[in-house]
């Protein structure tokens, strides 16, 4: 399978790389193009993978194309390619806020697009991505995004309705997870830790924290409360936390980023 990738940042990094770790396509036959020369050659040298300097000429090649530029730059792009020969191929956009009905509208033809929202964690290959499908892909095209998407973490379908709200539970979450993180290594620190140390202890715990949660199955609250001993040191933290409003101020983190991914 041919694989296209316009635009070449970090998550089509993420992409390309899990891409050939998996196998799912050799590095001849994935090709793509950025907005600088200095970005494909990097990309060239360190993945070996064909770069045509040319959005044009990637889509043409392409039989599965990601769209993996920013949203403000997709009009740009989609108008150098909208009056190519495109029926045929899968078309995935992974910019927030761009509906099946918009890319449909802007390309001005139903094709076989797909929306898929990666996040960050899939640079070391532990990425969630949420994906719907629109009516025109059929089965075979779905299972390749699927296995593309799936070859650098875990990849969910979502029904569309949805796909704005992922960014605040997966997408952008990142971000205040690693507030959260360094937030618990100031207060190591504080109490005499050494940075790094505490970096280190503050990451296992989460890591750690994560994968019981997935193996278990269990609901958070019952893993929160098997941490929290009658009369202990952690049911005082959670006091602290329901005291400033923790729960409350990340639900409106979640709610505001959402609001916004549908603005977009």
């Amino acid at each position: 399978m041919k694989i296209g990738f316009i635009g070449l940042g970090n998550m089509a990094q993420a992409m390309i790389g899990g891409i050939i770790k998996e196998g799912l396509a050799k590095p001849e036959e994935i090709c793509g193009s950025a907005k600088t020369a200095a970005t494909e050659n990097a990309m060239r040298e360190r993945f070996g993978i064909r770069v045509t300097g040319d959005n044009r000429k990637t889509a043409q090649e392409a039989e599965l194309l990601f769209l993996a530029v920013k949203p403000q730059f997709f009009p740009e792009v989609i108008e150098q390619i909208r009056g190519l020969a495109l029926e045929g191929k899968t078309v995935v956009s992974i910019a927030p806020g761009k509906s099946l009905s918009w890319l449909a509208e802007q390309f001005g033809k139903e094709l076989a697009f797909v929306r898929a929202m990666p996040n960050t964690p899939a640079l070391v290959g532990e990425g969630c991505t949420a994906v719907c499908f629109a009516p025109e892909v059929t089965q075979e095209q779905k299972a390749g995004v699927m296995a593309v998407l799936g070859s650098f973490g875990k990849a969910i379908e979502v029904p569309e309705r949805l796909m704005d709200v992922v960014p605040g539970v997966s997408g952008s979450s990142p971000a205040w997870i690693f507030m959260l993180m360094e937030a618990m290594a100031d207060g190591a620190v504080a109490e005499g830790m050494p940075r790094s140390q505490a970096y280190e202890f503050v990451a296992q715990a989460v890591l750690g924290s994560a994968k019981l949660m997935l193996e278990t199955g269990k609901h958070p609250g019952e893993l929160k409360d098997m941490v929290c001993s009658p009369a202990g040191s952690t049911i005082q933290a959670v006091r602290v936390l329901e005291e400033k409003n923790f729960r409350g101020a990340v639900m409106d983190a979640v709610i505001a980023c959402v609001e916004k991914s549908r603005s977009l």
